[in-house]
């Protein structure tokens, strides 16, 4: 294709794809970019099971990330030697974690993902650019993005590609701020939104920490001891001012009360995994850690064909908020994320050398990393998981106000005329780069608003992820896997249908017959925009 699409969009997790998909299904022609060489990104590359409502096997999600579900689900059915009893679940848990309804391995929605890709790069419409990473971009002086230019991480070489619309689906928001985008990072002051958890004073250095997953599987009997991390003798020692312990250790804080509380791990438990209920809203189910993000479950497949269940490691022990990934400049970000690694690597070796066992003994040698999992020679996930990214300064911004359960109340939370689709999760901020402990408060099932997705002046960028206008406190319920997927779906087919109309974002938002107009697009794609009656938790 020329190297003019309709349509750039910058990152391809999951905001990204839906993006491709919803513009690709309109006639756009695309690009899709990602850094790393997987798609899919928290769900891929950062290895991170969804973190999904306790209504999403009924609704509260697009159609097409109802496909995606489905077909992640299929992927097992048909490859994986399941037993009989769990062959015939309509509704699979492949993992039997109890962090999600659907917990599965990276590898898996990479293929389905793949899949959901392949026919309209077929077709010529969808160019994808993988190991590619942005590194400037062209600001016209009619308030729009002119070009991106994308360095090629393989061999140095640079691309600029200019496009009608541009979609910054990165994870951290980097578009923003290479395009000179009004953004916020960080945590607001008190004073701008009057939320009751934003602190007196911005603090935009003050952002939620970061992980470096990684997949474990259990070997009784063997040593699969890695080499001690250089940075071990620091990570064994550290405890934060508002941890009960060392943070490499089994107590840590609940997160919705911040009492200490103990974690179990007993790896290859012998719970039947049918036995499993994973709903959030009864039970966070993250006090047994081997079983919480437990990815695939041996005895959920045919005797003999697993020797070992395979657990994600997603824990309090790994986040990490020493430094900020945002806003202090490259060298930061690049030591915060080395810290991150060194941090992950220490939780493993003192899980196979000092962890106390239930028998009294210490260590889990048998503990193996699984580089086949992640896709990495080191066996530690592509990339981070970022919790938090710079958000437009938006036409809509969401506050605590509009979604808090102490403040609109069970049924509560605001409606908006511009909705363009639905999300519910808690407002789950872990402990930050200012020294925040959990910041864990109940929500109720929200709507995202179109007013979020465009930016206050720019005309022809969108965002399409964890940078819409939410803040610090509300990006904490906005930032999980189907509310980002929506996102990146309206995004998609906003810039696909202004480009057919020729109309422009902040016309379609503001403009009650060109919304009507838009709105009844979505919803012929199967996208949710208001929720029936259900009550937060």
């Amino acid at each position: 294709m020329t190297s003019a699409p309709d349509i750039l969009i910058v990152g391809s997790g999951l905001g990204g794809v839906a993006a491709a998909l919803a513009a690709c299904r309109a006639g756009r022609t695309v690009v899709l970019t990602e850094e790393t060489d997987w798609i899919g990104g928290q769900l891929t590359s950062q290895a991170v099971p969804p973190d999904e409502h306790p209504w999403v096997e009924q609704f509260g999600t697009t159609a097409s990330y109802r496909t995606l579900r489905d077909s992640i689900r299929d992927h097992y059915r048909q490859w994986y030697p399941l037993r009989s009893e769990a062959l015939a679940l309509t509704d699979l848990n492949p993992g039997a974690g109890r962090v999600s309804k659907l917990c599965h391995e990276p590898r898996v929605a990479l293929a389905v993902m793949e899949a959901m890709l392949a026919p309209h790069r077929s077709s010529g419409r969808l160019t994808l650019l993988t190991e590619h990473r942005p590194v400037a971009a062209e600001a016209g002086d009619d308030d729009t993005v002119r070009s991106v230019t994308l360095t090629d991480l393989r061999d140095g070489s640079r691309r600029t590609i200019a496009a009608r619309y541009v979609i910054d689906a990165t994870e951290t928001g980097e578009l923003l701020e290479l395009a000179g985008v009004e953004h916020a990072i960080g945590a607001e002051a008190r004073s701008e939104f009057d939320e009751p958890h934003a602190p007196d004073e911005a603090q935009p250095l003050n952002q939620q920490g970061i992980t470096v997953c990684f997949a474990l599987s259990h070997h009784e009997g063997e040593d699969h001891t890695i080499e001690r991390p250089a940075d071990y003798d620091f990570w064994r020692t550290y405890q934060p001012d508002f941890w009960p312990g060392p943070l490499l250790g089994f107590l840590a804080p609940d997160p919705r009360t911040l009492e200490a509380v103990p974690r179990t791990f007993v790896p290859n438990p012998d719970l039947d995994p049918l036995d499993v209920t994973a709903d959030q809203s009864a039970d966070a189910g993250d006090k047994e850690l081997f079983g919480f993000r437990r990815i695939l479950a041996r005895k959920l497949h045919r005797p003999g064909a697993f020797d070992s269940d395979i657990t994600l490691v997603n824990w309090p022990l790994n986040d990490y908020w020493l430094k900020p990934l945002i806003g202090a400049g490259e060298e930061t970000s690049a030591a915060a994320l080395a810290e991150a690694r060194q941090l992950s690597l220490s939780v493993l070796y003192w899980l196979q050398t000092e962890a106390p066992r239930a028998d009294g003994g210490k260590g889990f040698p048998g503990l193996r990393l699984r580089p086949d999992v992640t896709g990495t020679p080191d066996g530690l996930a592509k990339a981070p998981y970022v919790r938090e990214s710079r958000r437009i300064k938006a036409v809509t911004t969401v506050t605590e106000h509009d979604v808090a359960i102490d403040i609109v109340g069970p049924y509560g939370g605001t409606r908006y005329r511009d909705s363009v689709g639905v999300g519910n999760y808690r407002i789950d901020l872990h402990p930050s780069t200012g020294g925040d402990n959990y910041i864990d408060i109940g929500s109720v099932p929200f709507e995202i608003p179109l007013g979020a997705l465009v930016p206050r002046r720019v005309r022809n960028l969108l965002p399409a992820g964890k940078n819409i206008g939410t803040t610090h406190i509300t990006n904490g319920c906005y930032r999980l896997h189907p509310v980002e997927w929506n996102i990146g779906e309206v995004a998609g087919a906003l810039a696909a249908h202004c480009v057919a109309e020729g109309v422009e974002p902040h016309q379609v938002q503001a403009e009650d017959k060109r919304f009507d107009q838009f709105a009844r697009l979505l919803d012929r794609e199967g996208v949710q925009r208001h929720w029936p009656d259900v009550r937060g938790y």
